[in-house]
């Protein structure tokens, strides 16, 4: 049972790190046009990143192993973990400007959030096939659902840091990949899995919480302008409404 639980679970996060090669459909636009694109993919990536903290990730810390001071500091710990990585990139790099071969923190930042956050999806799906085969296929399911919008704007975060359309496909893809590690741990550590979930959960919420407030928001206040500023904001609310709605689908 144990094998046949495994290839499932493997199976089903090689499937979906497929979906990271969403951003092929982008092929097929004008560059100039997509420029005028990616900071509402930036903005619903916000959106996302807020909903996907607040309306999954902390009700599941919450409801399955429960909230408490050192849960705080974990997220805390996160946050934390993120300004020392960007204040890392920014010494050795804010001099130079943001080019394919060069990008911009943010970009940075969200490939080591979305890798966690990849790790913890592999590791929920490999839990989930555990408990038994009808549990897997729904985890994995939800999980798929919940990646599609994620992958849209992580994909357009990229590409606004400055990765070239390739690159920045490429990135995704062997981010996604992560999630093949979170099954293996699970299968390896069996009982343990659990802690370490407990542990990586609440860390993800940080590191989300400052690529979303301290890099994507700024970010978007570099463009001004009623009409920009409508867009932004109805897709950032875009973004937590699709987090909200694959609430019914979990």
């Amino acid at each position: 049972m144990a094998s046949g639980a495994f290839l499932y679970a493997l199976l089903s996060v090689l499937v979906v790190s497929l979906i990271s090669l969403v951003g092929l459909a982008t092929f097929s636009i004008k560059v100039e046009k997509l420029r005028k694109i990616l900071l509402y993919l930036v903005s619903f990536a916000a959106g996302a990143l807020f909903g996907d903290v607040f309306i999954h990730l902390l009700p599941e810390l919450t409801e399955g192993i429960g909230f408490s001071i050192q849960s705080s500091f974990i997220i805390l710990g996160g946050i934390s973990f993120s300004f020392v990585i960007e204040k890392f990139v920014h010494w050795r790099h804010c001099h130079l400007p943001t080019t394919s071969t060069h990008p911009h923190p943010v970009a940075t930042m969200n490939l080591v959030g979305d890798g966690v956050h990849n790790f913890i999806d592999g590791l929920i799906i490999g839990a989930s096939y555990l408990v038994s085969l009808p549990v897997g296929i729904a985890t994995t399911v939800a999980v798929a659902l919940h990646e599609i919008p994620q992958e849209i704007g992580d994909f357009g975060i990229l590409l606004h840091g400055g990765y070239s359309r390739g690159r920045a496909l490429f990135m995704n893809f062997m981010l996604a990949l992560t999630s093949v590690l979170g099954v293996l741990l699970v299968f390896l550590l069996g009982s343990l899995s659990g802690s370490l979930t407990a542990f990586l959960i609440p860390f993800a919420a940080g590191t989300f919480l400052y690529i979303a407030g301290s890099d994507l928001i700024p970010e978007l206040h570099k463009e001004t302008g009623l009409g920009k500023a409508f867009g932004q904001l109805l897709f950032f609310l875009l973004g937590i409404a699709v987090m909200a709605l694959l609430l019914f689908f979990g």
